[in-house]
């Protein structure tokens, strides 16, 4: 998934865009979109407990509803890191574009270009990880200097004051789905505590949780911040070419500064494009077919899927990815502010399949509260799914995870209904599923434990 910090680039952007260039319905649009964000994480909260192994969306769905409802989820999951890729390289672009004008004319093949570098980076199996984390640190250091720039520089006045096309209310409640690709990442604590080898259950349970608030705290700041920036020195929607955090950069630091912001921009954007060629390929090969140490065949993808090099990276995926991604971003024409409004629907429905489970998991066990905070989640994160779908476009999105639930549900079916499919998520970032949990082979027409309603979660 993407680093919800890289997605601060392009969400405020995305808000503006929807508000007509409203800057006065700006900060209320984007504190709403901060305040969704603390509610998913508050469910979020509940489901790295019940999952201290490594567990998501697709798992709590599969425990919940039977394996097959995991299928869903990890559909969208791989449209998201699919679009991660895209738009990731493309928001890269622009920054590098804004800092150097003389290549707008390049856009696509500088995207392109991009994209094969990061999958030839990916190659080499983990390192991208330690270097996404600094370059983590370095954008929130730069984001600071240029928060604390806007309100030490003398403003101008907005020549025009833009108007947002709808009532405030109405406009808002338009507009803060757009720029909900901030909440992309949220459900990555729940699956990364699967590597935390050293950590018993409570220890895992606790550094997810504390994880998620940290997530929200530095988002949610840089978030407020930047948007506090952009409304104090008048932006408007910045010309083709440039990007609306560049131009607020761009007039609150020097101009060794505003490079080197521009810089750390362009490689953190790029680190989560590495991410998602992380993750991406690892789902793959958690379901590809293999042979167990018993002669059992395990797996529904093929088999080519789930090899490895001496790096450990599932190279085949990773070609998956990088084709797939390459379409997109050339059909978007590199434009991560076009390709932005297909973002926020895979993971959403992530998000509502995951928040449902855990609904009816706070149903049987009779937690009245924590039902209907997970009830009002759901409500919260269906009604963004609608709105952004309403707009035509996204269903594309919905579409391809659909056609990808699909196939990989009939695919599971002519295999034997292995278990352990919603769990697979969690393998992806690195952890041995538990006996209990291994892609067991089901005899056609037995459905899993999983799949009993009556039985225990």
């Amino acid at each position: 998934m993407a680093d919800p910090v890289s997605s601060v680039a392009y969400a405020i952007e995305a808000a503006l865009r929807e508000l007509g260039g409203d800057l006065g319905l700006l900060m209320a649009t984007m504190t709403l979109v901060v305040a969704i964000i603390c509610l998913i994480i508050v469910n979020y909260q509940r489901l790295v407990a019940r999952y201290p192994m490594g567990g998501d969306a697709a798992a709590a769905a599969g425990d919940a509803f039977g394996e097959g409802w995991a299928f869903l989820p990890i559909g969208a999951l791989i449209v998201d890191f699919v679009l991660t890729i895209a738009i990731s390289v493309s928001a890269g672009t622009s920054a590098i574009i804004d800092y150097v004008p003389e290549l707008s004319g390049w856009r696509i093949p500088l995207a392109v270009g991009l994209i094969l570098l990061v999958a030839c980076v990916t190659w080499f199996g983990n390192l991208g990880r330690a270097v996404f984390a600094v370059l983590t640190v370095v954008f929130i250091v730069f984001a600071v200097l240029v928060i604390v720039g806007a309100f030490t520089t003398p403003t101008n006045a907005a020549d025009t004051v833009a108007q947002a096309p709808h009532t405030p209310a109405l406009s808002v409640a338009l507009a803060f789905p757009v720029a909900m690709a901030l909440a992309t990442g949220v459900e990555a604590p729940s699956s990364a505590i699967s590597q935390l080898g050293q950590l018993d259950d409570d220890g895992r349970r606790r550094f997810g949780q504390i994880t998620l608030w940290l997530t929200l705290a530095i988002v949610g700041g840089i978030t407020i911040g930047l948007t506090a920036a952009t409304v104090h020195l008048g932006r408007h929607i910045p010309d083709t070419g440039s990007t609306l955090i560049a131009d607020v950069a761009k007039a609150s630091v020097p101009t060794p500064v505003y490079g080197l912001f521009q810089g750390a921009t362009a490689l953190l954007l790029l680190s989560a494009a590495s991410s998602s060629f992380q993750a991406g390929p690892g789902l793959l090969k958690a379901l590809a077919r293999r042979t167990d140490d018993s002669g059992r065949e395990l797996g529904i993808l093929p088999r080519p899927l789930g090899r490895t090099n001496r790096h450990y990276t599932p190279y085949f995926g990773v070609v998956v990815f990088a084709i797939l991604s390459l379409a997109i971003t050339i059909a978007g024409g590199a434009q991560d502010q076009r390709l932005v409004l297909y973002y926020a629907v895979a993971v959403f429905i992530s998000f509502l399949m995951g928040l449902i489970a855990m609904a009816r998991f706070s149903h049987r066990e009779g937690e009245t509260g924590w039902l209907l905070v997970n009830l009002f989640g759901a409500a919260v994160v269906a009604f963004t799914l609608i709105v952004n779908l309403a707009r035509g476009r996204p269903m594309v999105s919905l579409a391809a995870s659909l056609l990808l639930a699909a196939a990989m549900y009939i695919l599971w079916v002519r295999q034997g209904r292995p278990r352990g499919i919603a769990h697979a998520t969690a393998d992806a970032h690195g952890v041995k599923a538990e006996p209990h949990q291994g892609l067991e082979q089901v005899q056609p027409g037995r459905a899993s434990v999983a799949e009993d309603p009556s039985g225990d979660a």
